[in-house]
């Protein structure tokens, strides 16, 4: 059996998350991130001058309000780099510009500015912080925004304890609300490449099983042909020399995909390409016998074509490695107003078919990759052994997945 020169198709309908919507949502998530700061940059800058202003027409030690803002500010701005003990800090300076302010007599702290600061600083604490932490943000903030009005005067106290308490509610309920969205993030991440690596491994397996198949077969009936028929040795090992640069070829198609997804649009597989595999095939194996539906109806859509013809390539895979006594192939590709029904029978006697890995359920990788191929088109499929012996393996995808063209 000699190789074939094969190129990926585009992943079906449904099969996964495709790459570029992951790396789409990765750039506008920094933008929006890179945009936000530098709104937040100038909120802060216009709240601390207010605030400053402010305290500077009623108290003498408006320095202090401006320099406990600054830092507060500063901190919120720059909490990227670890947002845990960005938080932290804020907690500490603000902790101790209430000491110094009660001792002192210091505009109360923190500030309207250094609030603010602080709410941001708690917010993206709690987005990132482990449990145990994040609930030590949550009450040390508390603690900080409510002991720090004991130095107004005691009519005050209540409400604004309570409104800062409830300030900083808020903002631990948008960090814990964004710690969500990140973790359903990574959650939409992870199952991109988990069906990425899927796909890979169901592509890597059509193409390295059904060219190593052709080179195993012949290198074996290169070592009984040497004795007997020395003169067909070359042909034979010009045939495994043309499977092997086949399969390099394809080899290198596929590593082109994961290299640049992008590019990988590939060539669907045709009609034409599935008679030029059984007739590949038939040269090295069994007999087959290929019977395609009317070529005047409507192209099928891409990933129809690729199912069809992965699905008729592992078939006939299965037939060399497990069913040597096959003398006989069929293939049988149909349609109708219910579907696409794909369908590859051989003859092996049943005592051929006994010990092979095609009885065990989920013993190998092409049995499984044939069915998620034909369940990803909403279809199903069916393998096993006939009454008479043999092999039968059906696909039936459905009409759903006709183009409309």
């Amino acid at each position: 059996m000699a190789g074939i020169v094969l190129s990926a198709g585009p992943l079906p309908a449904g099969r996964c998350v495709p790459w570029w919507p992951v790396n789409v949502s990765h750039r506008i998530a920094a933008r929006t991130e890179t945009i936000s700061n530098l709104v937040l940059a100038l909120v802060l800058a216009a709240v601390l001058a207010a605030d400053t202003a402010a305290t500077a027409a009623r108290h003498a030690g408006w320095p202090f309000e401006l320099a406990v803002g600054a830092v507060v500010c500063a901190l919120a701005l720059f909490r990227g780099r670890n947002r845990v003990l960005a938080c932290a800090a804020g907690l500490a300076a603000c902790a101790a510009a209430c000491a110094a302010c009660d001792a002192a007599r210091l505009p109360s702290q923190p500030g309207f500015a250094a609030t603010l600061g602080l709410l941001v600083l708690g917010a993206a604490g709690v987005r990132v912080a482990p449990r145990l932490p994040a609930a030590l943000v949550a009450v040390a903030g508390a603690a900080v925004l409510v002991a720090g009005r004991f130095t107004l005067r005691g009519e005050y106290v209540v409400a604004l304890s309570f409104l800062g308490v409830l300030a900083w509610g808020g903002a631990l309920a948008v960090g814990a609300w964004m710690r969500l969205l990140d973790i359903r993030r990574h959650l939409v991440i992870d199952t991109a490449r988990r069906g990425e690596r899927m796909e890979l491994a169901r592509e890597l397996h059509d193409v390295v099983a059904h060219h190593v198949a052709g080179i195993v077969v012949q290198a074996q009936a290169a070592r009984i042909v040497a004795a007997k028929r020395p003169e067909t040795l070359e042909e034979t090992l010009a045939g495994i020399e043309l499977a092997g640069n086949d399969a390099l070829a394809a080899m290198r198609r596929v590593v082109s995909l994961m290299r640049d997804p992008g590019d990988a649009g590939g060539v669907t597989a045709s009609p034409e390409q599935l008679s030029d595999l059984v007739s590949r095939f038939a040269c090295r194996g069994p007999a087959v016998q290929l019977q395609l539906p009317d070529s005047g109806r409507p192209p099928w859509p891409p990933e129809v074509t690729t199912t069809v013809y992965r699905i008729v390539q592992e078939a006939l895979t299965n037939v060399i490695l497990h069913a040597p006594g096959a003398t006989s192939v069929t293939v049988t590709v149909e349609e109708d107003p219910y579907g696409v029904t794909v369908e590859v029978t051989d003859d092996a006697p049943r005592r051929a078919l006994s010990g092979s890995p095609l009885f065990a359920p989920g013993s190998g990788h092409g049995l499984t990759g044939m069915r998620e191929r034909a369940e990803a088109l909403g279809g199903t499929l069916s393998a096993g052994p006939g009454p008479d012996g043999g092999w039968t393996v059906a696909a039936k995808l459905p009409p759903a997945a006709r183009s409309n063209a």
